[in-house]
């Protein structure tokens, strides 16, 4: 099994940590994760992948052992956070890439996307949400009040997903073993979300989240253009981002393919990791290295 590096980089002045596994000529992975969480949560899919392909997974600033500077000193938004990771990229002289995109790292993959389309291989998106039809009424509906209307009366609602009971619920809600969920994952998400300031941190990302549904129309355009080749891999119990959001990618994507795992939940990997890993695999071997190996059979060609 490869080892799996774990590094820091300075951005923009900030200091971002990753986990970077396999060999750097092998075609490149990034995997971005979700909230409440960092790219722990990829700690087991690392080593099942990077035989193979070159992974990297950051944490994204104000999560896990990246930085976290107050409100004061950096702006949180999620172009802010593309920004850093396309810094971090470039800083590892990574041009050409596969995404994994989980919650958050959704709307950071997009913008990667739309910013440098010629760069992105292949997207998977476990519960990566990019339709209308992927938000559950109920979960998201506090969060769309508290983004139009920031005030003491909206603002109750949404600070309760930073409590280690909501946590805990992001983590076992809809997984129908739920003794497969490690505890210590909603633990170290909760140290994370408990540390002093994050609080400001968080209410300010669940603000600019409304920001990425305009972009949803762009975004659909780039599917249709490039038909980028997508596996949509999502949990059946996911009450956050629905199932129906996996199968909304049909709409764009002519070759999408997409999977919906009875059993599961929002944090697929901590209970379904084999089923994922073998999806991907397959995933991965039809769509990126297939493309890889046509690209070095052209360049050999020009020599």
């Amino acid at each position: 099994m490869s080892d799996v590096r774990h590094r820091y980089a300075t951005v923009n002045g900030h200091r971002v940590f990753y986990r970077e596994a396999g060999s750097p000529t092998a075609p490149t992975l990034v995997l971005l994760h979700g909230f409440p969480t960092s790219s722990r949560m990829f700690r087991h899919l690392i080593p099942a992948l990077a035989d193979r392909w070159h992974v990297i997974a950051p944490d994204h600033i104000g999560f896990g052992s990246s930085d976290t500077p107050g409100v004061d000193a950096f702006t949180y938004t999620f172009d802010a956070l593309t920004d850093i990771t396309e810094g971090l990229l470039g800083r590892l002289g990574v041009t050409e890439y596969a995404i994994y995109v989980q919650d958050y790292g959704a709307p950071i993959g997009w913008r990667l996307a739309l910013r440098n389309p010629e760069a992105i291989t292949a997207v998977i998106s476990q519960s990566g949400n990019a339709y209308e039809e992927g938000f559950v009424k109920d979960f998201w509906k506090p969060l769309w009040e508290y983004a139009e209307n920031p005030s003491p009366r909206t603002e109750p609602a949404v600070r309760g997903l930073l409590t280690r009971e909501a946590t805990r619920w992001q983590y076992e809600h809809g997984v129908d073993q739920p003794e497969l969920v490690d505890p210590d994952t909603w633990a170290a998400d909760d140290h994370g979300l408990s540390r002093p300031g994050n609080d400001l941190v968080q209410l300010a990302l669940f603000r600019d989240y409304a920001n990425n549904r305009p972009m949803y129309p762009q975004l659909h355009e780039y599917f249709r253009e490039r038909q980028v080749p997508l596996l949509a891999i999502w949990g059946g119990g996911d009450q956050i981002f629905g199932p129906d959001g996996a199968r909304a990618f049909a709409t764009d994507l002519t070759d999408a393919e997409i999977y919906v795992i009875d059993g599961g939940g929002h944090f697929l990997l901590e209970s379904h990791l084999d089923l994922v890993v073998g999806y991907i695999r397959g995933f991965l071997l039809r769509s990126v290295d297939r493309t890889a190996e046509g690209h070095a059979r052209a360049a050999s060609s020009a020599a």
